[in-house]
């Protein structure tokens, strides 16, 4: 897959990544969320103090560890719970930080330097099983995200400047 932009160039990862907010582990789980939610994002990549990309923080587990295990466990539980009961559930997430909702162990974050080819994404993506990748610079520092849904709109569209006219 050799997807080209304009004069026959191949589309790299700096082509499609773009800047997205990011959190720290010390950051509260509640500005997550709402990032998540504004932004219409799968989930956050979470960086160091230097702007490193140190984990993916995403989306399911926050909700993961926002409903107790028994609801998840017993469909049947879930329907007996009120709405104002459930929203308590999200209620005590606010004591919580981002480093408190990553995943046991904390898996190191999909990254790719800024030069990686539209099927290197889509391969590391596949492989990882994550909507999101993280780009870095050659100091490894975040110069943009790409989400699934970027990567496949840019295939999708590349795809049609691929076809033949008519």
């Amino acid at each position: 897959m050799s997807v080209a932009i304009g004069q026959g160039a191949p589309m790299r990862a700096v082509d499609i990544a773009v800047r997205l907010p990011t959190v720290t582990v010390a950051d509260p789980v509640v500005k997550a969320v709402q990032l998540m939610a504004v932004g219409r994002l799968p989930g956050l990549v979470v960086v160091d103090d230097a702007g490193r990309p140190v984990a993916v923080l995403p989306g399911s587990q926050v909700l993961r560890l926002s409903i107790p295990a028994a609801y998840q466990d017993d469909p049947m539980l879930s329907r007996t719970v009120d709405e104002s009961s459930a929203d308590g559930f999200w209620r005590e997430l606010g004591g919580l930080t981002v480093g408190d909702c990553l995943p046991r162990p904390v898996a190191r974050p999909l990254t790719l330097t800024e030069d990686a080819t539209l099927l290197e994404i889509a391969a590391l993506m596949a492989r990882g099983r994550s909507p999101l990748i993280a780009v870095v610079g050659a100091d490894r520092e975040l110069t943009g995200v790409i989400t699934l849904d970027r990567l496949l709109t840019s295939l999708a569209v590349a795809g049609l400047e691929d076809q033949p006219p008519g």
